[in-house]
């Protein structure tokens, strides 16, 4: 099931504001009444909402722990989140457009797998080894991508079966051993600005570009439009498949993209990298409301969802909690986002 298209919101908010005007019931607040009819209320409370979770996290943890609120606690979070800001951008585009990416992780490996061979066996230097990175991730994209499009599969199905190849690939590149790379990548995350590392910096910036690209662009504003009615867009003259397999493209060089900044932390190329991490991913940019049905998503919020989960797993590893008590806690919180975001799915329609 889909979203409304742009059109038929549109007509649903017009119907509903002339109800209220022909209504008994008046409404004398100006302010009362933009909030309550124009769409624009919605985005700005998901914002505030995210805000007061993330708020909430970091009182419960503060007051309960002796620890989490200090500079490095906050500076820890930041620098090692910068892989799941990445691929949770990628992410945003493919569910918008109603499919899913669960190759991911795979594809992080398989890219920084390709990076670190090309260092540390063929003696490149970084910059040709990290355009090698991008181009495997590129073409595991562009196949997710074409096999969806062409033979009209499931995404779920497709992305699976590169979950499992790019895995393969990783390990036959690697000869299943870790290629440690050390310190012509390891200088990368040297550098620090207010405690924070240059990797999280070109995480945030790329979270930026992606807001602007989704928000601002023709790309976005037909990325949008193929999520909540794709024939729709079609007949409205948006070139459906190929945006399609843009959408994947971009998941892939993104992954890629996290691929290399893990490399350059760890200073090694981990064939096991990323495993569990596709999931990881969609929470993040499910608790930010980016809608499963497709059509409705923000970069932003997206990394508002990779900060929650990042709080919590940090707090609850501060107070002790096993790792088995925090896959719950996160699995009940990505359920109740999920639940959230049906009933408001609902409401926007009603």
């Amino acid at each position: 099931m889909k979203d409304e298209t742009p059109g038929a919101q549109s007509k649903s908010l017009t119907s509903g504001a002339e109800a209220l005007r022909t209504s008994s019931w008046p409404i004398r607040n100006k302010a009362v009444s933009f909030f309550i009819l124009h769409p624009s209320s919605f985005i700005l409370a998901d914002y505030v909402g995210l805000g007061l979770v993330l708020a909430v996290l970091i009182a419960i943890f503060g007051l309960t722990t002796n620890h989490f609120l200090s500079a490095g606690t906050f500076q820890n979070i930041a620098n090692q989140i910068p892989e799941t800001m990445v691929v949770a951008a990628g992410m945003t585009f493919v569910l918008v457009i109603g499919g899913i990416d669960l190759s991911v992780g795979s594809v992080l490996a398989v890219s920084g797998a390709a990076l670190g061979i090309c260092l540390t066996q063929f003696h490149w230097p970084l910059p040709l080894a990290f355009l090698a990175c991008l181009a495997t991730g590129l073409v595991c994209g562009l196949v997710n991508g074409v096999v969806t499009v062409i033979w009209r599969l499931p995404s779920f199905i497709v992305t699976l079966g590169m979950l499992e190849i790019a895995r393969g690939a990783a390990y036959l590149l690697t000869h299943s051993q870790t290629q440690y790379i050390g310190r012509s990548i390891e200088r990368l995350t040297e550098v620090h600005v207010f405690g924070l590392s240059l990797p999280f910096f070109a995480a945030f910036a790329i979270i930026v570009a992606g807001q602007i690209v989704l928000s601002h662009t023709l790309f976005g504003r037909h990325t949008l439009a193929m999520g909540a009615n794709p024939e729709a867009a079609r007949l409205s003259g948006i070139r459906v498949p190929a945006n399609t397999i843009a959408v994947f493209a971009l998941s892939g060089v993104l992954a890629a993209v996290a691929g290399a900044i893990q490399c350059a932390r760890l200073g090694a190329a981990d064939p096991n990298a990323g495993s569990g991490f596709e999931l990881q991913a969609i929470a993040a940019v499910v608790i930010g409301g980016t809608s499963l049905m497709g059509g409705r998503g923000s970069v932003v919020k997206s990394f508002f969802g990779v900060l929650i989960i990042a709080v919590l797993g940090v707090g609850l590893f501060t107070l002790g909690a096993q790792e088995s008590t925090k896959r719950i806690v996160t699995g009940c919180v990505i359920v109740t986002a999920v639940v959230f975001d049906y009933y408001r799915h609902r409401f926007e329609k009603g």
